[in-house]
């Protein structure tokens, strides 16, 4: 199963000179494992996630950005984000928040590294979603406040016993991943064996 799966981290900051070979490591481990590497398309933790996808040689994983802007003129010229480091970018405009909402409910899994409001809003996102979710913890900043957190606020319906928790970027993804696996352990038909219904076949 290719899972798309998204790093959520903080644009600037202190976790961003703290924590960004965490957050290269985590880029990197989900590229290796032949996964989608998900993003929000810019800088900070996430490109440096970015970075370290685009860094595996002959990966099977790729690494996809979703904007905020609604095109690569916008992007570039107006919200100043990166490009090189993506197999393809998805221009959302729906600028940041509506972007975080779309790159989420998209995502199969969502780990947080570092982070701040943003990642914060990326965070209940997932949560709210029922997404797998992991934390780097000793990464700083919103990550090492998630524990406390969701101890504190009332969730209903959530069992956040189901988050995941790792302080090594490899060991974390390799548990995300297993929890997929888990989750999509009845999950036959993945479309590719040509055994598509006639509905499909003359659609359009």
């Amino acid at each position: 199963m290719k899972y798309q799966i998204c790093v959520s981290g903080a644009a600037s900051g202190v976790t961003v000179q703290a924590s960004h070979q965490l957050a290269y490591d985590l880029g990197k481990a989900i590229a290796m494992s032949g996964k989608t590497l998900t993003t929000g398309a810019t800088v900070g933790l996430p490109w440096f996630a970015a970075q370290g996808a685009f860094s595996v040689k002959d990966r099977l994983g790729v690494s996809v950005g979703f904007s905020p802007a609604s095109s690569f003129r916008e992007h570039v010229t107006v919200y100043k984000l990166p490009t090189v480091e993506f197999d393809y970018i998805n221009f959302t405009g729906k600028s940041y928040v509506g972007r975080d909402v779309y790159l989420v409910r998209s995502s199969d899994a969502v780990i947080t590294v570092g982070g701040r409001m943003g990642s914060l809003h990326e965070f209940t996102t997932a949560l709210l979603s029922r997404k797998v979710i992991g934390v780097l913890l000793g990464s700083g900043g919103l990550a090492d406040y998630i524990p406390t957190l969701v101890q504190s606020v009332e969730c209903d319906g959530i069992d956040i016993r189901d988050i995941i928790y790792d302080t090594n970027p490899e060991r974390l993804v390799k548990k995300v991943i297993k929890a997929l696996d888990t989750i999509y352990s009845d999950f036959k038909h993945d479309g590719t064996d040509g055994n598509i219904n006639h509905h499909d076949q003359n659609w359009g």
